[in-house]
């Protein structure tokens, strides 16, 4: 586990910053694929764990919520609008075939939800913020305290074809709608983060970067070349 910010932990996935999980306070957020299981476990051996909460309802972020839910016997949050494809009574979005059919060699079995998140709710300290487009309950965990911000995938910072770090939107094949996550990430670089944290890509401490690539995608949504 790595210390992020103040009582705040970043844990790896097994490749390197390609996926991440996040803790703090009690409080695990996301819980990667279903094959994560065991290793997250063993990464939060001697920690309590109170709640599972998760930034969206996607394979590699919902994977190993069911396990970690009965071993910790803790509940598990989620944005209202991804309840029910958490909980397994609708498909997760967007309903492609490379989402929920090749995902589920990814996913985690449905979960029950126990908390319901809305905007503006408070989770130890982290405010919820509804930012959907990559799916329709995406959140972002926003610490006033110290402007942290955990992103989930409303933007990486990873090139998954050369692995490197670099700003991202998340690929149009794994979004519901687009046009609106980009109101999302703007809706990110308003909040004036000191710190961003990814579902995938190290954390952003140069986050005069944020801006700066906001308004590239305007230049190029104004094209049509998003």
């Amino acid at each position: 586990m790595e210390l992020v910010a103040p009582n705040l932990w970043r844990i790896r996935g097994l490749i390197g910053d390609s996926l991440n999980v996040y803790y703090s306070d009690g409080v695990l957020i996301d819980a990667a694929t279903r094959w994560h299981s065991r290793y997250l476990r063993s990464r939060l051996r001697g920690r309590p764990v109170h709640l599972i909460a998760l930034t969206h309802c996607h394979p590699d972020h919902q994977g190993a919520a069911w396990f970690l839910s009965r071993h910790f016997r803790a509940p598990i949050a989620c944005h209202q609008a991804d309840v029910a494809a958490t909980e397994g009574r609708a498909p997760m979005q967007p309903d492609t075939f490379i989402v929920n059919r090749l995902g589920r060699l990814l996913a985690g079995p449905p979960c029950r939800v126990g908390v319901v998140l809305r905007d503006g709710d408070d989770i130890r300290g982290f405010r919820v913020i509804h930012a959907p487009g990559h799916t329709p309950g995406q959140v972002i965990f926003f610490r006033e305290a110290d402007r942290v911000a955990i992103i989930g995938d409303v933007l990486a910072n990873l090139s998954f074809v050369r692995m490197r770090p670099g700003l991202r939107l998340p690929p149009r094949a794994f979004c519901s709608d687009a046009r609106q996550n980009i109101d999302s990430v703007e809706k990110l670089a308003a909040l004036k983060p000191s710190l961003v944290l990814f579902g995938h890509g190290p954390p952003l401490t140069r986050v005069e970067q944020l801006p700066w690539f906001v308004e590239r995608l305007r230049r190029k949504w104004s094209r049509g070349s998003v």
